[in-house]
């Protein structure tokens, strides 16, 4: 591996999205690998991270909010850590490159089509954020531009400039969002060009992928780290697999050909639907998915005395639930993969597991789904020990 810098970005201070963009990646490598393993020693064993032959311009989904500025006009960038100033932003090393351009693009228009950057205090103006999803396989584009309010001036003129100016974008949506919220998104959609969604493949499976629709930011990563969780999940073809947490079905999908039973529970209509839709169109039949909180679904089969063998939970930054942790005691699957984007809820998961039923670490793997930046990915094997708590994996 090539142990340079791969430059340092001119705003990461103001920023504060990297934090490493001076640290060259080995060394980034080093400090996350020592962050997981103190967390998480205690569990069991840690195998070495996974990092990225490639690390910049890894996002598939880029997000930009404007604003006006004295003296610079209408601005497009990211808010300021812990903040809502906007500091604008040309070039962003984790950003890809096609996307950046095409938010660049937005930006230009705006001005020339006079429309006006929202402003949070005030709520007057239009154009709020940008959001953009690039497929990395089959390079569709997809542009969401949120809005203040549901017109768009001149807008063919401006699908048409767009366009023209980057004609790899298959769909354009407006999205609304006139709440003073720090949500990005906004209830209500409308597609003013193209099918409204992109199309991603992942582990030779296809998949849809609507505005909404949580998908792993890091494409290439992603295989490795589905790939990993299929080996810790020691499938055989036979077994009835939970996939908790599992937006528009990426891992129930992926591991469907060596399980026998698949079942995909994710709180968000939108990814269900998608998840419904890559099923039918990757002829998939043995997998089903419901719209639950994952917690609440697994307590009533538990209470209903469903079986399963194994279970993939995906949980959001903040951890699992203890009515979800509870509801996997009691339903003893096997063995349990769970693969997390925080360590520190991890380790406070592992720890109200461990301390509550037969279930240990047999190992754990970190990824390094987003280089520059804190944060880092770690799947972890659990395997079910009988009832005796000291009992060795």
């Amino acid at each position: 591996m090539e142990k340079k810098k791969t430059g340092a970005c001119p705003v990461a201070k103001k920023c504060g999205g990297c934090r490493y963009t001076d640290t060259p990646y080995p060394e980034q490598l080093k400090i996350k690998q020592k962050r997981v393993g103190q967390l998480l020693r205690e569990f069991g064993k840690v195998k070495p991270i996974i990092g990225m032959d490639e690390p910049a311009h890894y996002r598939n989904k880029v997000h930009a909010v404007f604003d006006f500025q004295k003296g610079k006009g209408i601005v497009s960038g990211i808010y300021q850590e812990k903040s809502h100033r906007v500091v604008p932003v040309e070039d962003c090393l984790l950003e890809d490159e096609r996307a950046g351009e095409i938010i660049q693009s937005v930006r230009g228009l705006a001005r020339s089509f006079k429309m006006k950057a929202y402003d949070e205090d005030s709520g007057y103006g239009l154009l709020r954020h940008v959001l953009v999803r690039v497929g990395h396989v089959t390079g569709e584009i997809m542009v969401v531009l949120v809005l203040g309010s549901p017109i768009l001036p001149s807008k063919k003129n401006f699908v048409n400039e767009l366009c023209k100016l980057h004609p790899g974008i298959t769909t354009i949506l407006i999205n609304v969002n006139n709440k003073r919220t720090s949500m990005v998104l906004g209830e209500k959609e409308q597609v003013i060009y193209g099918k409204g969604y992109i199309e991603d493949v992942l582990c030779g499976k296809r998949f849809k992928i609507s505005a909404k629709s949580f998908y792993q930011v890091n494409s290439v990563q992603t295989e490795i780290l589905y790939g990993k969780a299929a080996q810790y999940a020691g499938l055989t073809g036979k077994e009835t697999v939970v996939d908790a947490y599992c937006g528009i079905g990426t891992i129930a999908l992926s591991v469907s050909e060596q399980a026998g039973r698949v079942i995909g529970v994710e709180m968000n209509r939108d990814a269900v639907r998608d998840a419904v839709a890559n099923a039918r169109s990757n002829r998939i039949k043995n997998v089903d998915f419901y719209q639950n909180d994952a917690g609440r679904f697994l307590t009533q089969m538990a209470e209903a005395g469903e079986k399963v063998d194994v279970v993939f939970m995906d949980p959001p930054r903040s951890g699992s639930t203890k009515e979800f942790l509870d509801a996997l005691i009691r339903i003893r699957p096997k063995r349990v993969v769970y693969i997390s984007c925080e360590p520190e809820t991890l380790a406070r998961d592992l720890k109200y597991l461990t301390a509550n039923s037969a279930y240990r670490m047999a190992e754990a793997t970190p990824v390094d789904m987003f280089p520059f930046t804190e944060g880092i990915e770690v799947i972890t094997k659990l395997q079910y020990c009988g009832n005796e708590k000291n009992l060795k994996v």
